[in-house]
């Protein structure tokens, strides 16, 4: 139980619910005035269960104090399953190794809207529906004109998706399950082309239209680097290495960006408003740049005989150097996705007949010190997936740039799933998370003329 925001207030659980899984009740008493409250405690299919604190304000008066929800479950969600602890990361009860192996991001997709694998005839027609919606309204490609050719691409992102709405308000009614249906589609489709127009828009290249003879991820690839003048194939190695950074990236339970796609969903707003506020969350270096800096990190190092010095900068407290893509606020083993990177990488700068990338030399060097030197291993600091998709990007010829794109491609997926199962569930309400006031108390207001 969170500390509370009065003093004297003491949480005593029973022993059973140190396990997990376990139901039974919380007793709250707010020392020395003889107040108490039973809550109860909820069990989930797997995984921690937590103490229900909704009655601890109106019949405490207090409020739960929780920097960052951290320890806070603020909704319940059938999607996805993250143990930290374990490095488990589990979409619908299927473990991200499987599905990475074995499927495809449309299949991915599917399943996390709608809480299984489809069968055959099933992806034949959601293959459908999203071919048929990859194309976006003419008039909403006069936006990308409005913007500087050195606008950020995540800028031209939120500001184009967010007008996603002012073009396809026929389906805006959240209330209506088809104009859902709808919505997603048009979402997880037009995404792509939004992003990879975005692209091009950046270097004075003339938009490629969508090909709907080409698979999802190739078709992104295709509209990323196909021009006019050639003909342009698509590889299969880099089309399945892009397949699977979609999938590892489509969902990760209620993190900064899904769960601002949640409040603002709370409150009733359209898909694409919502969409659009994910991508402005996930832009924060905190959260989808960490893969860009990674490469920033392996520049300033920039040779394998730098790396004893700069592990000596990272664990002086004092000089403020960071080891990026080390580590996760939620994973404090191994990541389970970064494995799975680790192996595309190879399988990439092989195709791309890339024997000597220096920053990949560097890449793997940082990995053997961090996993068998005492001090990282100590505090966990195992390779996450931002380590190794940095450089999978780069040798794609993908700009930094457009790293964050590519995430919130991919989690354009997860982030309409969440939106859909809130929607729909009837217990639902507007978030307003509440907060410990520290500013002044309340006083008198003097005239102008008073104030010195």
């Amino acid at each position: 139980m969170n500390e509370m925001s009065k003093p004297g207030a003491e949480a005593k659980l029973p022993d059973a619910q140190h396990g997990h899984n376990q139901p039974g009740s919380a007793t709250l008493t707010l020392d020395g005035t003889g107040k108490s409250i039973t809550l109860p405690v909820i069990p989930g299919t797997i995984g921690p269960s937590v103490v229900d604190i909704r009655k601890v304000y109106p019949e405490l008066g207090l409020f739960t104090y929780d920097l960052g929800y951290g320890g806070t479950a603020a909704t319940d969600s059938k999607i996805t399953y993250i143990d930290g602890d374990a490095g488990i990361l589990l979409h619908r009860g299927y473990p991200i190794e499987q599905l990475a192996e074995k499927c495809s991001f449309l299949e991915v997709a599917y399943l996390l809207l709608n809480g299984d694998l489809p069968t055959k005839a099933e992806m034949a027609e959601f293959d459908t529906g999203v071919t048929r919606h990859t194309m976006i309204h003419e008039q909403l490609r006069r936006f990308y004109d409005g913007f500087r050719r050195d606008a950020h691409p995540m800028a031209v992102m939120t500001a184009v998706v967010g007008a996603m709405s002012a073009f396809y308000h026929d389906s805006l009614d959240i209330t209506d399950e088809t104009h859902r249906t709808i919505s997603a589609f048009r979402l997880i489709a037009k995404v792509p082309t939004i992003a990879a127009w975005a692209y091009k828009y950046s270097i004075g290249q003339p938009f490629m239209y969508p090909r709907n003879d080409l698979g999802y991820a190739e078709n992104f690839l295709y509209m990323m680097n196909a021009v006019p003048a050639e003909p342009y194939q698509v590889s299969p190695v880099l089309a399945r290495a892009m397949d699977r950074i979609l999938i590892l990236h489509a969902d990760h339970e209620q993190n900064a960006s899904t769960s601002t796609v949640r409040l603002a969903g709370s409150t009733g707003a359209n898909p694409f408003a919502c969409i659009a506020a994910g991508i402005a969350s996930l832009w924060g270096p905190a959260h989808g740049g960490a893969n860009e800096a990674v490469l920033k990190m392996l520049a300033e190092i920039g040779h394998v005989k730098n790396i004893p010095d700069f592990i000596a900068k990272v664990k002086d407290k004092d000089s403020h150097v960071r080891l990026m893509g080390f580590g996760h606020r939620v994973y404090k083993n191994f990541d389970p996705r970064a494995k799975i990177m680790q192996q595309t990488c190879h399988e990439v700068l092989r195709e791309l007949g890339i024997k000597d990338e220096p920053l990949l030399d560097l890449a793997i060097e940082l990995e053997n010190i961090a996993t068998h030197d005492e001090y990282f291993v100590a505090r966990k600091l195992y390779p996450n997936v931002d380590f190794y998709s940095g450089i999978i990007l780069k040798a794609m010829g993908i700009p930094t740039s457009m790293f964050t794109v590519l995430f919130a491609v991919a989690r354009t997926t997860g982030w309409i799933s969440q939106w859909k199962e809130m929607v729909e569930d009837p217990t639902q309400r507007i978030g307003r998370p509440r907060q410990l006031y520290t500013g002044a108390p309340q006083r008198d207001v003097s005239a102008l003329a008073d104030r010195g």
